[in-house]
């Protein structure tokens, strides 16, 4: 037991600069909305300043000079301690004012993308100056010991993990009890509050990047006696931080500091479970610690979608619908044909990566481009599918092409296995996940020689078809044409499907989670089904393209599937363009060994442009290269024609409908209600947003809902259609939905509209209705056809909904709504953004759709509107239900005058007004 004891507490080091880093990620974080992913990059040079200041020299990271400066003589420890300490704080103010500052009002996941930049800018930098020669750094702290059992513990770890406890205990009153730390908070909660108030937020984020850059630096200042000074470590202790805040929730310092720690000790406790238990994993244990941390955190603590009001905005970049992919695919072919029959040996070996990265670039369009989930460990994917082989080929023998394809059936598992975290979360914690991944994969598979890893690589067959040889060869015909085209048919064949599954309901579904996963579920698709769906084709992509390396290097080796090849790799994709096929293409073509990197020939600084060109791709042009050439003039036969049928024969909006079209039918009080409300509450702790409210709706009927701002009518809506936890009970035509997920009552028949709108940018018009069509309609077309017909607006079928006006983007949404042809529709202010006349005309198609069998329950502050189209009225005032009745019951309603529409505002009893004229008292003269 005293073992286990030591080995937990020889952890204390390590842990305790998970800590440091992950406080600093926290105070970032808390001023910025950046998840720094350079954190241990900043500790990484600040470590390599102290160590050359200790001999006297001076780091210098500008190319092209020496890369120290001789300063005479040797420093002590606290002068060259503090001066690196600055060092780090200044950089920290340099990365903020050059890339995070131009990028304040971006979505949290495009800083973080540039963040992956300057990582990989920092780190190549540090390996082009510094190379294999790291000096060695004295100690700094006594070298004394303790014995705990049979092992010798150095107090240098007490004293590390004393150190950053005293920070950490310092930053925490610092923000808790100081003028600086209210202000941080503030600018945090509000930046526009925080302006009004007097405050800069600018000089708030600076002084916080400077503490938080000072903080990683002294991390790593203090553990670079301990641990041997190495980019790629140094670098990576960030995936342990990055748990560490998450446990934290990138606020609370206490527990990302007791995080951190902890993880450092578990991470020691596994080297004693090795040498313990013959059993136990001989590597990758401890790696695997931070990744089970995270996902299982997630899994408890994510919620399945994100909250009203929740930030959902990414800048990734629009996705084009793929057209003419006949013409394109036979363009496509021809030049890759004639570049592998023109080209021989180095040249034509340039062409066949740019294949394959073209395979593994296209896993990423589907997992990051549709799907918007950013995934940092294709390339580790790649490399399972890689090691995969080998066993496949090898061991048991199975021919092509079997083997590569269940090599990638096992990527797609793996694949599966870490997307399950999308099911709760999104956006930036599930890409720490991917990246705690790729760091796990690597060093309990590609670095283990007990499975089929280690130095030596694992040997791959050669691929047969039918006799054919189809293997990359060797001597003087290396690399054979045969590999080639099978690398491109590959390639024409992946192309073409991820294409399909652009223009597909599918594609569309994963575009509509991408750009909002609230709409996405409301329009009946299954969030969380739609995001694994898009892990396991990705992964099942980018099996395919690691076994096509496997295939050009005869053997799996670890080497090819780094860390921060992948992270290198995930660059090249974002600046070519993740988010298209076409993007995929030039990015093979971009991609490490592939044609550019050949005949530019510039070897190492390869990382260093990669890192510089995402930054600058993040804050000047998310679409990437390939987004600049689409919008290039092109021939006409290339352009994208109209949809037959779509805008020539629908009428455009411009003269109202007949008035019957929306004359009420005679509602039959008898039938069974299509939806009952009954004893519906809603609490928000001890806040009471919706209190005890019951209603039903009658088939065919159209029933408004109204009352003042914050009254719970949204609120309401949101526990009817499965978004807010509610108690009570819904019915839809007699049966229960209590418990069903939001996209379970949508494919009951439940539609709704937001409040905000929430269409997808990304597609089309047509598109965007496509996306509420019921999944059981065989003729989804000719239903979206009928419904913008329905609202006349089929002459926008073809436009982006990013184009559209706002009153436009209203009509899309309802329509949206009724292609689901929905038993009940829930409208929450569908006329906002429209004038009197465009409103009196959407109420002339609502009825129109109510003649069609459809019931809905209306929700807007256009009472012309309101009290003309709807066959009743029920009234919400601070979350209770206060009336309900006809519209000329609720116009007499006292209460609800008294409430919302407004009262007579008289000032003598004779009626006379203020401005000397008389009112005869009635609520219409002064409604509010």
């Amino acid at each position: 037991m005293t073992d286990h004891l030591a080995f937990l507490t020889l952890g204390l080091g390590n842990g305790a600069v998970f800590a440091a880093l992950g406080l600093a990620l926290v105070m970032t974080y808390k001023s910025s909305g950046v998840v720094n992913f350079a954190t241990g990059a900043i500790a990484l040079y600040a470590a390599y300043t102290y160590a050359y200041l200790r001999q006297g020299e001076f780091l210098n990271p500008v190319p092209g000079f020496p890369a120290t400066i001789d300063l005479g003589g040797k420093w002590p420890v606290l002068p060259a301690l503090i001066v690196a300490v600055l060092v780090a704080a200044l950089l920290g103010v340099v990365l903020y004012l050059i890339v995070f500052r131009p990028l304040r009002a971006a979505p949290a996941l495009a800083k973080a993308v540039a963040a992956i930049g300057v990582m990989l800018v920092l780190q190549a930098l540090l390996a082009l100056r510094i190379g294999a020669d790291s000096p060695t750094v004295g100690r700094i702290f006594p070298s004394e010991t303790i014995r705990i059992g049979d092992v010798s513990v150095p107090t240098a770890h007490f004293w590390l993990a004393a150190v950053i406890v005293g920070l950490a205990v310092l930053a925490a009153l610092v923000l808790r009890y100081t003028r600086f730390g209210i202000a941080t908070e503030a600018a945090a909660e509000s930046e526009k509050g925080a302006l009004v108030t007097g405050l800069s937020p600018d000089r708030i984020a600076v002084a916080n990047w400077a503490l938080s850059s000072a903080t990683a630096g002294i991390g790593g200042v203090l553990i670079a006696p301990m641990v041997p000074l190495n980019p790629v470590a140094y670098t990576m202790f960030i995936v342990p931080a990055l748990a560490a805040a998450l446990v934290g929730n990138f606020s609370s310092i206490g527990l990302t500091v007791a995080a951190g720690l902890l993880i450092g000790m578990l991470q020691s406790e596994t080297t004693k479970l090795q040498v313990t238990y013959e059993w136990f994993p001989d590597a990758g244990v401890a790696e695997a610690v931070p990744l089970l941390l995270i996902i299982i955190f997630l899994l408890v603590r994510g919620q399945r979608l994100p909250g009203r009001g929740a930030l959902t905005r990414q800048d990734l970049g629009r996705s084009p619908r793929p057209n003419h992919l006949l013409i394109a695919t036979v363009i496509g072919v021809a030049v890759a044909v004639a570049a592998l029959f023109g080209t021989s040996g180095s040249m034509r070996l340039a062409v066949v990566m740019s294949l394959i990265y073209g395979v593994i670039a296209l896993s990423q369009v589907v997992v990051t481009g549709y799907a918007g989930q950013v995934s940092l460990a294709q390339l580790s994917l790649a490399g399972a599918a890689a090691y995969s082989l080998s066993r496949f080929s090898t061991s048991l023998d199975l021919p092509f092409p079997l083997a590569p394809l269940l090599a990638a059936l096992a990527a797609m598992a793996i694949g599966v296995v870490v997307g399950l975290p999308a099911l709760r979360v999104r956006g930036l914690p599930l890409m720490v996940a991917t990246l705690a991944l790729a760091v796990f994969l690597e060093a309990f598979w590609f670095r283990n020689p007990s499975l089929n890893g280690g130095l030596q690589g694992a040997p791959v067959a050669e691929p047969t078809l039918f006799g054919l040889d189809l293997g990359i060869g060797r001597g003087e015909g290396y690399p054979r044409i045969a590999f080639g085209l099978l690398c491109l048919t590959v390639l024409v064949l992946c192309a073409l499907g991820v294409a399909w599954l652009r223009r597909s309901r599918l594609g569309a579904s994963m575009l509509a989670v991408r750009a909002n996963e609230r709409s996405a579920a409301a329009s009946g698709i299954n969030v969380g089904a739609t995001k694994l769906l898009a892990f396991a084709i990705a992964s099942f992509l980018a099996g395919l393209g690691g076994a096509l390396l496997a295939y050009q290097q005869t053997l799996a080796t670890a080497d090819t599937y780094r860390v921060f090849s992948g992270i290198a790799l995930f660059a090249v994709f974002y600046i070519a363009g993740v988010t298209s096929v076409s993007g995929a293409l030039l990015a093979g073509v971009l991609a490490p060994g592939a044609v550019l990197s050949y005949v530019l020939d510039i070897g190492d600084y390869y990382l260093l442009i990669s890192g510089i060109l995402l930054v600058v791709t993040v804050v000047a042009n998310p679409d990437g290269i390939i987004g600049q050439v689409q919008r290039l003039p092109r021939p006409a036969f290339l352009r994208r024609p109209a949809k037959a049928g779509a805008a020539e024969d629908v009428p455009v909006r411009g003269t109202p409908g007949e008035p019957a079209s929306s004359e009420r039918a005679p509602v039959d009080a008898s039938a069974a209600p299509a939806l009952t409300v009954d004893g519906v509450s809603v609490r928000y702790g001890p806040v009471v947003a919706v209190d005890d409210v019951s209603f039903d709706l009658r088939p065919g009927e159209i029933v408004g809902l109204i009352g003042p701002n914050g009254a719970g009518k949204t609120t309401l809506v949101d526990a009817i259609s499965g978004f807010a936890p509610s108690t009570g009970t819904i019915s839809l035509t007699g049966a229960g939905l209590g418990g069903l997920p939001p996209h379970r009552r949508s494919r009951a028949g439940l539609g709704r509209t937001f409040q905000d709108i929430e269409l997808y940018d990304e597609l089309t018009v047509a598109e965007n209705v496509t996306v509420g069509v019921r999944r059981d309609d065989r003729n989804a077309p000719a239903t979206v056809h009928r419904v913008l017909g329905l609202l006349e607006i089929g002459h926008l079928a073809t436009v982006e909904a990013a184009d559209l006006s706002q009153g436009q983007r209203q009509l899309v949404s309802v329509a949206r709504v009724l292609a689901g042809e929905p038993r009940v529709a829930l409208l929450d202010e569908p006329a906002a953004g429209l004038d009197s006349a465009e409103s009196r005309w959407l109420g002339e198609r609502l009825g129109a759709a109510r003649s069609g069998g459809t019931t809905m329950l209306l929700i807007d502050h256009d009472m012309d509107l309101v009290l003309s189209v709807c066959d009743r009225v029920i009234v919400l005032d601070l979350g209770r239900l206060i009336a309900a009745g006809t519209p000329d019951e609720i116009r007499a309603n006292a209460e609800v005058i008294a409430a919302y529409l407004g009262t007579p505002v008289t000032t003598e009893d004779d009626g006379t007004r203020d401005d000397g004229t008389r009112s005869n008292g009635t609520s219409e003269e002064v409604q509010a």
